[in-house]
């Protein structure tokens, strides 16, 4: 478990340098809404959408360039100075865009590969309704156990197809982020990523490129000059994301899962959990489905299902969660967020036997 920052033998963050006073425009706040599986009767469709809003980061100078990590590598191995942060965003993307396109072995399966020691935060804020060009704004540089923490968490992203499921499309703020990962060796590989109002973004690291939202986070990294683990939610309301989930309904390991039946009126969903047997054979049944790409929504009649609806969240001993929805009304039935599936009789007979009453 990672210690909280100024804990004795640990360092404090540092504070970041400033350019301006930060700014804060009447009217913003800093509503965050996670991504949920609704069903409109009108127009009867799942679709997965996400909103919110998000202040912009202070605007800070850019900070003196650390120390070299690699003093204790050959001069041999020690590779070229890692790259400063480029002044200006170099595309009209939202997020989705790198300058330098990652050569650590493994950047092809996760975001974030091996064990880096520092994470440089390079700030582009602008408007989302014109895109591209945005003047770097300021950085922060993570260290220790947080630049360590933020790698690991983003490399645990699952990683594949882009740019599907639905989104909302509202006008608003929004702030592009590049990250520096430094390794001991000296060698480097950037991430982008993006802060956006629709919570709709794409982050990746040129090569391995993921739908998953952490624009917030980020944030609020590059405000604190810490990393903290995502804050605790009810499992039965939380859209859960992890790496593998691109190829696997769920992905190996999982020992423990949470059977939720979904309350139609939007009250405290009854839930059940179980240990590894039950998690190893559900997840099994799952995985037996013939899954593809989601496509973020699917056709119901509008009328409740016999059963009605659940989400089955299953644990892992390290790393994030896994959700999966099950809406029996609905074709396809069940989504991972990533995969889609029709279905089966086996399914069917395990999530209601296993759920609450």
């Amino acid at each position: 478990m990672r210690r909280p920052p100024g804990t004795p033998g640990r360092k404090a963050p540092s504070q970041p340098d400033t350019k301006a006073q930060r700014r804060k425009p009447a009217g913003w706040s800093e509503r965050v809404s996670g991504v949920r599986l609704f069903v409109p009767l009108s127009i009867v469709l799942v679709a997965l959408t996400a909103c919110g809003t998000a202040e912009p980061p202070i605007r800070a100078a850019e900070q003196t360039p650390i120390p070299s990590a690699t003093a204790s590598v050959a001069p041999s191995a020690v590779a070229a100075s890692p790259q400063p942060c480029p002044e200006r965003w170099g595309s009209t993307g939202i997020g989705e865009w790198v300058p330098a396109v990652s050569d650590i072995p493994g950047a092809e399966g996760t975001l974030v590969p091996g064990a880096p020691v520092t994470a440089l935060i390079c700030a582009y804020p602008g408007q989302n309704s014109a895109p591209g060009g945005e003047r770097l704004a300021g950085t922060r540089t993570l260290e220790g156990e947080h630049a360590g923490g933020m790698a690991r968490d983003l490399a645990f992203l699952p990683v594949g197809a882009t740019g599907t499921g639905a989104c909302t499309a509202m006008g608003g703020p929004m702030t592009n982020y590049l990250i520096r990962f430094t390794y001991a060796d000296g060698r480097s590989s950037w991430v982008g990523s993006a802060d956006e109002v629709n919570k709709c973004t794409v982050t990746t690291n040129g090569t391995a490129a993921s739908n998953t939202y952490v624009g917030d986070r980020i944030t609020a990294a590059y405000r604190n000059g810490t990393w903290t683990a995502a804050k605790a939610k009810d499992p039965c309301t939380t859209w859960k994301a992890r790496r593998g989930q691109d190829t696997s309904m769920v992905p190996e390991g999982a020992t423990s899962v949470t059977v939720c039946r979904q309350d139609p009126r939007g009250g405290r969903s009854p839930r059940a959990d179980y240990g590894s047997d039950v998690a190893t054979s559900l997840a099994s049944a799952l995985n037996a489905l013939e899954a593809r790409s989601s496509e973020g929504f699917c056709e119901g009649s509008g009328k409740p299902a016999a059963g009605g609806s659940y989400r089955l969240v299953f644990g892992y001993p390290d790393g994030p969660a896994v959700g999966v929805m099950i809406l029996l009304d609905c074709r396809p039935a069940v989504d991972s967020g990533l995969l889609q599936a029709d279905v089966d009789d086996r399914v069917i007979r395990e999530v209601t036997r296993l759920a609450p009453a």
